[in-house]
């Protein structure tokens, strides 16, 4: 049993939350104990993951939250496991809340040089009222950043997913291409500037990041077919743009290609996104854990095709290519191999600490 990534979940422990820091040791490996040396409190390793309490198997809820993110019918698994509907929307919804604290732990630190990131909304009816999910995601890694869920397609919306964006990017040049909504141009603005901060009281002046540019993709449509495409670099140097493009998708012009066909795979993968079903979502929180459950399986445990790298393998006087498979987590540098669904479910995110906990 490991104990690296442990750290006390005792809230009146000095080192509550702390990670790596020799205070966990094992107590009991038959039953899956760790203790804390500092309070000298016991807990079980799955504390603070949907695993913890649970009657059934890891085995089990593994291949049912599996299921669930590739897109399998509640009620197929109800029927096949001989489980109860309430039991599986209580894994389903834990799961999702689970993967949201992994992804704000892991892609939302700031630390990635995205190039490039297309950004766009899903509509889609729930009972009673019309939801708007707007998501985001990095070309040349294909990952995706996050998604936003609301009952509107208002600033507020656009201004929280490009908050997400740059939350996970570093301040390096930097593509954003959407599409013709015009928050995303007063969003972008207004969101990519940090404080500059001179020791004067009051508030410090924001300043603008350098070489953000925007790039906007407008359809036209008669009929609901498109019939013209118009694409305008609205902030930005062209040279710029061309170099991050043949970076981020080998050249090419603006596009919103890459996030459209991820729109196409949420939808494949959530019953909740398919239209004319049964499966309408009622609340926001579900759509909300259930569209981060899909996500974080497609960073962390989907081999993507496009993502693959060639090696060559000498035998003898020949050569043969061999694949190496990438997840998007992988290409990002994230991470340094594929996990398994049960491995993201173990993920433990330590809880914040405040600052005089932490001194």
């Amino acid at each position: 049993m490991d104990t690296k990534n442990q750290y006390c979940p005792n809230p009146d422990c000095p080192d509550h939350g702390v990670v790596g820091g020799g205070n966990i040791v094992v107590h009991s490996q038959k039953e899956q104990r760790c203790k804390c040396k500092t309070c000298g409190k016991t807990f079980a390793v799955t504390h603070g993951t949907p695993l913890y309490r649970r009657h059934h198997s890891h085995q089990l809820i593994g291949w049912v939250v599996s299921l669930l993110a590739y897109g399998c019918p509640k009620q197929a698994i109800v029927n096949t496991f001989h489980l109860d509907p309430r039991t599986v929307d209580d894994w389903w919804k834990s799961s999702g809340q689970h993967c949201q604290r992994v992804h704000e732990a892991t892609v939302l630190r700031g630390r990635l040089d995205l190039v490039q990131v297309q950004m766009d909304e899903i509509r889609h009816k729930i009972q009673g009222a019309i939801i708007w999910i707007a998501m985001a995601i990095a070309v040349q890694s294909k990952l995706w950043l996050g998604g936003m869920v609301s009952l509107h397609r208002d600033k507020h919306l656009i201004v929280a997913l490009v908050e997400m964006v740059k939350a996970a990017a570093l301040c390096r040049p930097l593509l954003l291409c959407f599409d013709g909504l015009k928050s995303y141009i007063s969003a972008c603005r207004r969101v990519f500037r940090s404080p500059l901060r001179t020791g004067k009281p009051g508030r410090p002046r924001l300043v603008p990041w350098p070489n953000i540019h925007l790039g906007q993709v407008i359809k036209q449509y008669a009929k609901r077919c498109v019939t013209g495409v118009t694409r305008q670099l609205v902030q930005g140097e062209q040279k710029v743009v061309d170099r991050l493009l043949q970076l981020s998708q080998n050249g090419g012009v603006l596009n919103t290609a890459f996030i459209e066909r991820l729109n196409g795979t949420f939808r494949s993968r959530l019953s909740l996104l398919v239209r004319r079903t049964h499966h309408l979502a009622r609340r926001l929180d579900r759509v909300e854990a259930a569209i981060y459950l899909v996500g974080c399986v497609y960073n962390f445990c989907t081999y993507h095709s496009s993502l693959r790298l060639p090696l060559h393998v000498a035998r003898g006087r020949s050569e043969k290519v061999r694949w190496v498979q990438r997840t998007p987590a992988i290409a990002a540098g994230i991470t340094d191999h594929r996990w398994t669904i049960l491995e993201l479910l173990q993920f433990k995110v330590p809880p914040q600490r405040s600052e005089a906990a932490a001194v």
